[in-house]
């Protein structure tokens, strides 16, 4: 009984430091309204009258207000071959809370800033492998499981969502961040793929868990937060703070 009370006390203080550093460093502005904070894009996509071929892409960024010091919320775009505008699906939970569905679709940039914070490339296809993806995504959006539910922590949710379309398209690898809260929330049972699709992950209900993946590294996920290490960026990953890279690198981070 000592040792879980000493080894509960050490995982208090080690997360509340995380939380500090999240806190002086994260940027977040709780003081600005969701209907003044900006949502412009930034460039990074592509413009779809311009680039004509098939086109998917997967973004993150902080949540909005408090919630940012802990999460992301993350989105896909996808634009069909020829395709004048990108469609952008996320999940939100304002919508189920007034009794609607929790997957939207709308024409906003895929790279627009999510209530003023910056977002983030995580997964992208392009031409042929891009065309064939999309009727496997769309298919799996509209069969998404928990389009009649949303919950912050620990799921399902955003990441939820997004984790689920990561494993029915594996050719996008996607390393969601270790701050994607909901990403371990699975659809049923307690295995499943990894959402990269590069190995596979064991969860109880996006509480408890472990993930071992090529693309992901080695993951623990204690009470709905991830802990690990990415033997192929070399970092770690935290809570709250995110991805920390051992040693430098010229590719961006996660």
């Amino acid at each position: 009984m000592r040792r879980i009370i000493i080894w509960t006390i050490v995982f208090l203080i080690f997360n509340g430091a995380l939380g500090l550093f999240a806190f002086v460093t994260g940027g977040q502005n709780g003081a600005v309204h969701w209907s003044t904070a900006s949502r412009e894009p930034l460039g990074i996509a592509p413009d779809p009258l311009r680039d004509r071929q098939a086109i998917v892409q997967i973004y993150a960024a902080k949540a909005f207000s408090w919630r940012g010091y802990f999460g992301v919320h993350s989105w896909i775009s996808i634009k069909p071959a020829d395709a004048a505008h990108f469609t952008t699906y996320e999940v939100t939970g304002w919508r189920v809370r007034h009794g609607g569905r929790a997957v939207s679709s709308s024409r906003r940039a895929p790279d627009s800033r999510w209530f003023g914070s910056e977002p983030q490339l995580l997964a992208e296809l392009r031409g042929e492998t891009a065309a064939a993806a999309i009727p496997r995504l769309q298919n799996a959006i509209q069969n998404y499981r928990f389009d009649g539910r949303y919950t912050v922590w620990p799921g399902p949710n955003s990441n939820t969502f997004i984790a689920h379309l990561g494993r029915t398209v594996p050719e996008l690898r996607l390393d969601l961040p270790p701050t994607a809260i909901g990403k371990d929330f699975l659809e049923e049972g307690f295995w499943a793929r990894a959402p990269s699709g590069t190995g596979y992950q064991i969860s109880v209900l996006g509480v408890f868990g472990l993930m071992l993946a090529l693309e992901e590294g080695l993951e623990l996920n204690i009470l709905g937060l991830t802990y690990g290490i990415d033997v192929k960026d070399i970092s770690l990953k935290l809570p709250m703070v995110g991805r920390l890279e051992l040693f430098s690198s010229s590719a961006p981070g996660a």
